[in-house]
């Protein structure tokens, strides 16, 4: 059955609305990276925990009337370093939440670590919270590499963290990076090696970019050339093959039935709360899909402003806003949930279609849509046939969004 009736076109409809997520941001960390473009700031002195869950949970009783009756699925906490946190505070954090929202019986929550901010009690604390799955940031097991990248720890406390989240946690993730300064093919096959050797049911690999606003921007590294790096990466995929990863989504590759569902629920265009400085949340109601974001600066948010960006996606943005996401994911997407998530007929894109399989960058049969490898590797290019015919570029608000998504 149609989940949608479209009284007249561009007009959004959705019988049913999507699963419902949480994000979290807590925005300090010890030490900015050069290559970091996220809402991160470095800790000056002790950290205002007690004072920022106050705010966190003023924050999320501020969205409650958008969401009455609906449940979480998954909440992530994500940074700046979250591991800064005590683990007594994320206990008051998810103890609030589970006051004012009912969270589904296997929800999953996610934290992000970092090596160098954790040991082995932290981690049970968390455990103790109520936290089931770890995320630890990696980015390499080469000293070298790290200090090019700007980290505070060494290979060695990286190991170490990975050992003990394993000790406390059955899902673990670990953040990866290729592409990296002076990084060279087989020392990028030892880092993805190391990982796929290591016992977590998780990686995200992810190439090193230049963002605006980062130290790497005004001071860019030499990085490796576009081939060598679309070298490394089929080298990515291919080594955690051999080791049983399933590559499910652009940088992410779980071990069976161990895939991120907070993540999942992005890309396929579910809903997410979002809370906290500079967090970004999307809702969807009957007849509009909405788009929020609060305010940066955590000293500012820590005043008691919470004000927030809202905006209402324009119908004719959505097409591109849902392939954005959907079109990450490796094996696609069900042909009905376009409809069913975006509240538009599927003839809104069904001129895009027909071009990106003219283009060799789009498969599909009777029930499912997906890029092929040559869509996969040319994203951006298959994203831009969605902005041409019904679709409009997006604002801000799209792009902003796509960048805040944490995905590990």
């Amino acid at each position: 059955m149609n989940p949608v009736s479209v009284e007249r076109p561009g007009t959004v409809r959705l019988s049913a609305l999507p699963p419902l997520a949480l994000y979290v941001h807590i925005p300090w960390c010890v030490r900015k990276c050069p290559y970091c473009d996220f809402n991160s700031h470095e800790r000056a002195g002790e950290l205002p925990e007690n004072a920022y869950v106050e705010k966190l949970l003023l924050d999320l009783e501020r969205h409650l009337p958008s969401v009455w009756g609906r449940r979480l699925t998954s909440v992530f906490i994500g940074g700046g370093t979250p591991s800064l946190f005590s683990p007594e505070s994320i206990d008051a954090l998810l103890s609030g939440v589970r006051a004012r929202l009912t969270l589904e019986p296997q929800a999953e929550i996610t934290l992000e670590a970092n090596p160098g901010t954790v040991e082995a009690a932290r981690f049970r604390g968390f455990r103790q919270a109520g936290v089931n799955r770890i995320s630890i940031g990696v980015q390499s097991f080469d000293d070298g590499m790290l200090r090019a990248l700007g980290r505070i720890h060494g290979a060695d406390e990286a190991r170490r963290a990975i050992e003990a989240a394993l000790a406390a946690f059955d899902n673990v993730n670990i953040d990866l990076m290729y592409g990296l300064p002076g990084q060279s093919e087989a020392m990028a096959r030892a880092d993805i090696t190391e990982a796929s050797r290591a016992g977590v049911p998780h990686v995200s690999a992810y190439q090193l970019t230049i963002e605006p606003n980062t130290v790497f921007w005004s001071k860019p590294p030499a990085l490796p050339d576009h081939d060598a790096s679309a070298d490394m990466q089929l080298m990515v995929e291919e080594v955690l093959a051999q080791a049983g990863f399933q590559h499910y989504e652009t940088s992410a590759f779980a071990q069976p039935e161990m895939r991120c569902r907070h993540n999942l629920n992005y890309w396929e265009f579910g809903d997410y709360l979002g809370i906290g400085a500079g967090a970004h949340g999307k809702i969807s109601f009957p007849d509009r899909i909405t788009r929020h974001e609060r305010a940066k600066q955590p000293a500012v948010y820590l005043q008691g402003d919470l004000s927030t960006e809202n905006r209402v996606i324009p119908p004719a943005e959505l097409p591109f806003e849902f392939m954005l996401n959907t079109l990450r994911l490796i094996e696609g997407f069900p042909l009905d949930l376009f409809t069913g998530r975006t509240g538009l007929p599927f003839t809104a894109i069904q001129h895009a279609l027909q071009r990106g399989e003219q283009q060799g960058l789009l498969q599909r049969d009777l029930k499912t849509v997906r890029p092929t490898e040559r869509g996969q590797r040319f994203l951006n290019e298959l994203l831009a046939l969605f902005l041409s015919g019904e679709t409009k570029a997006p604002g801000s608000g799209a792009q902003g969004a796509a960048r805040a998504i944490r995905i590990s």
